[in-house]
């Protein structure tokens, strides 16, 4: 499947695409295939603890703060993640690595076609409570953890991608080379599915940010909150409650974990 450029340009008009869009999007598994639909173990926490619903974590995204030309969040991320690592086999060319590199988070240009009115947001898996892409998997790999972060099982997949066709959001990356010199602390490899995992690691070691929250934050933007859904008085959830927030693709009804203001 095609992945998109990192600095991309969206056309005019795209913004109902994002919001209260009419259309339906439908995943389709191939003929022949049968879906099941697979008990993962719970995930493990800080000190063995399993992962429980009590918390659900998701992102604030207030665009209006989200800078022209700004990558502080984009880079964090491959960075902390050994995206950063990638290098383009020799006998590819530009255009194509530009397509295939894996890319978890990546920015965007929303242009209002009434107004005129350029935003800047970024854009990664939403963390949907209805994820689509749980929905098609056929081994189970792609699942969604009681705290609400869908992460992919790379031991599990088998590299069918019905995942990256089912998101509505073009959010999942698939490995098509050989992995060197990656992070031992997030494992990667060829012919594996992977996107946005909200710092899984260090929510299971107990840090309470992400590697995107810190780099807009360090950067004086503060653009990007993060935190527990459910506390009313987590950050997030006051800063939900003091300014309006939508989700992209409001039309699916997926109740995303990541929500965007100044749309």
């Amino acid at each position: 499947m095609k992945q998109q450029h990192p600095e991309e340009t969206i056309d005019q008009g795209r913004r109902a695409w994002f919001g209260l869009a009419a259309g339906v999007t439908a995943a389709v598994a191939a003929p022949g295939v049968v879906l099941h639909l697979a008990d993962a173990a719970p995930a493990v926490g800080t000190e063995g603890v399993p992962v429980t619903a009590a918390a659900r974590w998701g992102l604030l995204i207030d665009t209006n703060k989200c800078l022209e030309g700004c990558r502080d969040c984009v880079d964090a991320c491959a960075r902390e993640n050994g995206l950063d690592r990638q290098t383009k086999p020799a006998a590819q060319s530009s255009a194509a690595w530009a397509d295939q590199r894996a890319v978890w988070l990546r920015k965007a240009k929303l242009a209002d076609n009434l107004t005129g009115r350029v935003t800047n947001l970024p854009l990664m898996c939403q963390h949907c409570e209805h994820p689509p892409c749980v929905d098609v998997c056929p081994t189970g790999a792609s699942f969604k953890r009681a705290d609400g972060i869908v992460v992919v099982d790379r031991h599990v997949c088998i590299g069918c991608r019905y995942c990256m066709m089912a998101c509505p959001y073009q959010a999942r990356s698939f490995i098509h080379e050989a992995v060197h010199d990656q992070l031992t602390g997030v494992p990667r490899g060829k012919g594996c599915v992977e996107s946005c995992n909200l710092c899984v690691s260090r929510r299971d070691h107990g840090l309470a940010s992400t590697a995107c929250v810190d780099a807009c934050t360090a950067a004086g933007h503060g653009a990007i909150v993060f935190g527990d859904m459910k506390d009313p008085a987590s950050p997030i959830s006051l800063a939900l409650k003091a300014m309006s927030s939508r989700q992209l693709r409001e039309d699916l009804a997926l109740n995303t974990g990541v929500r965007y203001a100044g749309l």
